[in-house]
């Protein structure tokens, strides 16, 4: 998560990010302008070269009052107060109208390989982060509400019910198919964006930051990254796996009030059989942000994942470690895994939520991680 970088030191009105490489930094600032025009973005004042970094001085947006919170701390503030919901409204509307003027814009069709690299060739190449964390031959995965542990391999035997539907969990193959799907040779439709529009980048009123991932990337690709953002990375598992971050990203950092979880197990040995029921509770304030991305992307891709469900995929395995997820957090990961490969799966359905009634206590397991 590039946003864990935004806390340095800041003097005299600016931001200063650390950067490792010289080539990093010259990159990000090409990035930037090629953005700046175009959407809402801080001034790039210069950049500082130290003898073991790199220094990027932008405007800090908050000194200057130019803006107040980030989009994770309205959301947690809507969370709790209806009365911020339209300044919630305001802001994921002006987010969704940047993506679709990028892809009305500056899209077109090109190899993926002409894309921005870092979320998506990098971590799907063979040896890559997907195989270090979901293709060791032993990693396992206790099944909550049983005494059993499986592998990850020994899973892919099971067929699987969630919620009703039938869905196969080999994720293996999964990763398979998405290295067909993202080839570097197959053709996107792609556009001039930030590359990483997530809640701690984005503030309110909206202003884009951190053009590490800036330029041409593909319009699924940002639009799965915003929805998986707003449905379970920032309301359930940066705050719950990496909660410094969570804490220095956002400024606010209240207790979230998303919490997915399974209801219900029943693992049929003989017949090798899984039977879930889970929720997936969220506070009434990113219940509506995930509802009104929806709406407001909607033009981009239709109504289902035909465009979007690689990404989706590579999103929901490539962020948290398997295995730093207990095993009630990682099934829930691969049951929407599933669900996101299945052809039967509609965005809508996909992304359906309920809102929890009232807040929870903290029950994060003894080993949740540090930050990755």
């Amino acid at each position: 998560m590039s946003a864990s970088a935004r806390r340095a030191t800041t003097a005299a009105g600016a931001f200063h990010k650390p950067v490792a490489t010289r080539e990093q930094a010259e990159a990000e600032t090409k990035g930037w302008a090629r953005l700046a025009s175009r959407i809402a973005a801080p001034a790039l004042h210069g950049q500082i070269a130290l003898p073991d970094r790199q220094l990027l001085a932008y405007e800090d947006v908050f000194a200057s009052g130019r803006c107040e919170l980030l989009m994770g701390d309205v959301i947690a503030l809507a969370d709790r107060d209806p009365a911020v919901q339209p300044r919630l409204d305001r802001l994921v509307d002006g987010v969704c109208a940047d993506l679709r003027a990028a892809a009305e814009e500056t899209g077109r069709s090109v190899p993926l390989a002409e894309c921005v690299p870092d979320l998506y060739l990098d971590r799907i190449r063979p040896g890559g982060r997907l195989d270090r964390w979901y293709l060791r031959r032993y990693l396992p995965l206790a099944l909550p509400h049983t005494d059993t542990t499986l592998t990850l391999r020994e899973l892919a035997d099971f067929t699987l019910t969630a919620n009703g539907r039938q869905l196969t969990l080999n994720v293996a193959d999964t990763i398979d198919s998405l290295r067909h799907a993202l080839a570097p040779d197959r053709r996107r439709l792609a556009g001039l964006t930030q590359g990483d529009p997530t809640e701690p980048n984005i503030a309110d009123p909206l202003c884009w930051l951190d053009f590490e991932f800036a330029g041409r990337n593909t319009v699924a690709g940002e639009v799965a990254n915003l929805l998986w953002y707003l449905m379970a990375q920032g309301g359930w598992l940066v705050p719950r796996y990496q909660p410094d971050v969570y804490a220095r990203t956002l400024r606010l950092a209240l207790p979230p009030m998303s919490r997915p979880r399974i209801e219900h197990l029943e693992l049929h040995q003989t017949s090798r059989h899984i039977d879930i029921r889970y929720s997936w509770n969220t506070g009434p304030g990113r219940g509506a942000a995930i509802t009104r991305a929806l709406d407001g992307l909607r033009g981009e891709n239709g109504s289902g994942l035909e465009e979007i469900h690689a990404f989706l995929a590579l999103r929901i395995l490539g962020v948290i470690p398997a295995s730093l997820l207990t095993g009630h957090d990682l099934l829930l990961v691969l049951v929407k895994l599933a669900e996101s490969q299945d052809p039967l799966t509609t965005i809508d359905t996909f992304f359906t939520t309920a809102s929890a009634t009232h807040s929870h206590p903290d029950d994060r397991s003894s080993n949740a991680p540090a930050p990755a």
